[in-house]
């Protein structure tokens, strides 16, 4: 009987070891490189796999490992999951049915790196880099990210990308927010032909495209004006009650300014049968009155209104404000608490944005200041180069490399 040897994987033939020896398995010792789904590649440290994300913060191994699920403790804490050891220690800290990044709590403070698409270079690489099912502009963090600029419809660069950066179902010039790119604006200048009212194009830049124009739909000329009636309109009693966008302008019927400011008495009467959603009553009913969608605040008519109680009662309930913004309370009920609500992250108002925002300045030289002055600016718990917006603001010339969540 030929002699065995031991090996690390158990005996091999010494015949055969001597003859073949490559043919003897042997252990690797690391992880084959293309899988993290097993233990030993999600307790490495590596990214075996090479999607970027490591171990257990690889979905692969949340799945299929035994290492990355959830621990339920014996007594739960009924705690808070708010900081990044908290929202990376397979607890559910805050007992609400969802664990570490798997919580909302944890994906909006950026701190944590539960968010990884959020900067312009992983919103535009074609990845899914959180491996959540949507790549770059499709993903809410790159389509909401404060310093992401490449998922805007309106600059020479992606206006000429082939690509439908804002999700509104339009590409590059065909999208409105490239009329005024040159690229797209073709030869600019009045709107007045027949070749200029049919283009497609806001010619002359003022925000109203061919027959929408009024130097094309009062036109003087009468192949102008031919060209324009043939075009769907919404000015009619049947196509401001039909419930359809007929003129395509994305209002639909009575929010059609053709049709609620009508000189048809009929459209008009129609138009005033209607449910509003403009009174101080219709705005704090909690009824979505005029059907749109929007409940009370939520709804343009009432959070722009120009009524001074609207304006009052709107602005205790929305989350508007720099103490609505920092309360911890998802205050207009949109399930987006302070600076998770876009209400918040995007506001105009300074204070406002001093609280969701550490690196507020016009120039390098302010936003370096707030990154640099030792003080928390945002109260987010985070100070300085600590804080994402510092770390990735590109105004921000004094924080190193890598920077957070890098």
């Amino acid at each position: 009987m030929p002699a065995l040897i031991p090996t690390r994987a158990g005996w091999c033939c010494l015949g055969l070891a001597l003859a073949l020896a490559p043919s003897c398995y042997q252990d690797p010792l690391l992880p084959i490189v293309g899988y993290e789904n097993n233990d030993q590649a999600c307790e490495d440290g590596l990214d075996n796999d090479g999607d970027l994300l490591v171990d257990c913060s690889d979905p692969d191994c949340l799945v299929e490992s035994t290492l990355c699920g959830e621990i339920v403790p014996e007594f739960p804490s009924g705690g808070f999951e708010n900081d990044p050891m908290l929202c990376h220690d397979f607890v559910d800290n805050d007992d609400d049915g969802q664990f570490d990044c798997g919580d909302p709590a944890c994906r909006d403070i950026p701190e944590t790196c539960c968010v990884r698409e959020n900067t312009d270079a992983t919103c535009s690489d074609g990845l899914d880099n959180e491996q959540n099912g949507f790549a770059d502009c499709e993903d809410f963090g790159c389509r909401n990210g404060v310093f992401v600029t490449v998922c805007q419809e309106g600059t020479d660069t992606t206006c000429a990308d082939d690509k439908d950066n804002d999700s509104d179902g339009d590409t590059d010039c065909d999208d409105s927010d490239c009329g005024a790119i040159p690229a797209c604006a073709g030869q600019t200048g009045p709107e007045t032909s027949l070749e200029a009212c049919s283009d497609g194009t806001d010619n002359d830049a003022n925000g109203f495209t061919d027959c929408m124009d009024f130097s094309c739909s009062m036109s003087a000329d009468q192949a102008v004006l031919m060209y324009c009636a043939s075009v769907p309109s919404e000015d009619t009693l049947d196509a401001c009650s039909n419930g359809d966008d007929d003129d395509g302008n994305g209002f639909v019927d009575c929010l059609d300014f053709s049709c609620s400011m009508s000189t048809d008495p009929a459209i008009l009467e129609h138009c005033a049968s209607i449910p509003m959603e403009n009174s101080l009553d219709a705005c704090s009913n909690g009824d979505d009155d005029d059907g749109n969608g929007f409940v009370d605040c939520l709804d343009f008519s009432c959070a722009m209104s120009l009524n001074q109680g609207i304006i009052d009662y709107c602005s205790e309930i929305l989350e508007i404000t720099p103490e609505a913004c920092s309360d911890g309370i998802d205050n207009d009920d949109n399930s987006f608490a302070d600076c998770a609500d876009y209400s918040c992250s995007a506001s105009l108002d300074p204070d406002v944005q001093q609280v969701c925002q550490e690196s507020i300045g016009a120039s390098a030289q302010a936003v370096d200041a707030k990154c640099t002055d030792s003080i928390d600016n945002d109260g987010d718990g985070f100070v300085d180069c600590a804080d994402w917006d510092c770390s990735h603001n590109p105004l921000v010339t004094k924080c190193p490399t890598p920077k957070v969540c890098e």
